[in-house]
């Protein structure tokens, strides 16, 4: 496990369903073939099978829940109003010290990738804060502005394409290092990994803080809420149903993820919180419209009345 959003399988369920043949490289023996190509790992009873399979999901849903309130700021255009720059910030904090814990805890490939992929829709998002900010608070329209943030989408584009290649390679040099120095770096990502537990925590408060202040949810988007409780939900799901197939101790592999099981459970108890006020605040803003509806449909009248009182 190195992030809190996409589960890892345990080496302790893992290697017990390896065989190393005398040459060549280990063999998977009754393992699913299109898991052992995408994930590369050994699979071979249904507890293992549905762990994978509900870990799918929940990446789908992370990689997915960004990208309605991309489209929101995009339509709505004052995503600094209604947004939390403290959200952003631990969001994208969370993700950084995710990656970190990835890296150094040996994840598979396709963790590394998701984690990037993360990190890249984290600065789509900080990017377009800054963007409508800016442009919102100056009095004249800037083409450089616009042009600044296309040419700062395309490298970090280029950068976080290449990034997971260059670390995959890399990831050998970690292999190879000495048993003391292979168990410091295994317990630095492991710290890293609380790290990005507490941020993913923090990044909630900031976003309930500034929907409480402006007792209004416009602007944001509450897809982004709700997949990130799916994506949540399924990835505690999928830990505790890999529990039936553990060869070793139960103990250990839950203290091995408590770090991720924390952050995603408890943001997914504050994100409960953040459903309670978009159903609160919205029959607020229902209200307030149906009010000024109203106003209108009653000043002509006045004004007429005046008209015939003076005529």
């Amino acid at each position: 496990m190195a992030t809190a959003r996409f589960p890892g399988k345990s080496v302790d369920v893992a290697a017990a369903n390896w065989t190393a043949p005398a040459l060549g490289r280990p063999v998977c023996v009754n393992g699913t073939p299109w898991i052992l190509y995408l994930l590369e790992e050994c699979v071979d009873n249904v507890w293992e099978y549905c762990s994978v399979v509900i870990g799918l999901i929940s990446m789908f849903c992370f990689l997915l829940s960004t990208l309605p309130q991309v489209y929101e700021a995009y339509r709505n255009g004052k995503v600094e109003e209604a947004m939390s720059f403290g959200f952003l910030f631990f969001l994208f904090s969370g993700d950084v010290t995710s990656f970190a814990g990835c890296y150094l805890t040996s994840q598979l490939p396709i963790q590394v990738v998701t984690v990037v992929f993360y990190i890249f829709t984290d600065l789509i998002l900080i990017s377009q804060f800054l963007y409508y900010k800016i442009k919102n608070s100056s009095s004249r329209k800037s083409p450089v502005l616009k042009w600044l943030c296309f040419m700062w989408c395309g490298a970090a584009t280029l950068a976080l394409l290449a990034l997971p290649k260059l670390l995959i390679d890399n990831s050998t040099t970690l292999d190879t290092q000495s048993p003391t120095t292979s168990k410091s770096v295994e317990i630095t990502g492991y710290i890293c990994g609380y790290l990005a537990s507490v941020f993913y925590l923090c990044s909630r408060l900031p976003q309930l803080y500034k929907n409480f202040q402006r007792q209004s949810t416009e602007g944001t988007s509450y897809l982004l809420f709700a997949l990130a409780m799916m994506g949540n939900g399924t990835y505690g799901l999928s830990v505790i149903v890999v529990l039936p197939a553990l060869r070793g101790s139960k103990q250990t592999f839950i203290i091995k993820h408590l770090a991720w099981l924390i952050g995603s459970l408890g943001v997914l108890i504050l994100d409960f919180f953040v459903t309670a006020q978009f159903i609160l605040y919205r029959r607020n803003t229902s209200t307030k419209s149906s009010t000024l509806i109203g106003i209108p449909e009653v000043e002509p009248l006045l004004c007429e009345e005046v008209e015939l009182s003076v005529l």
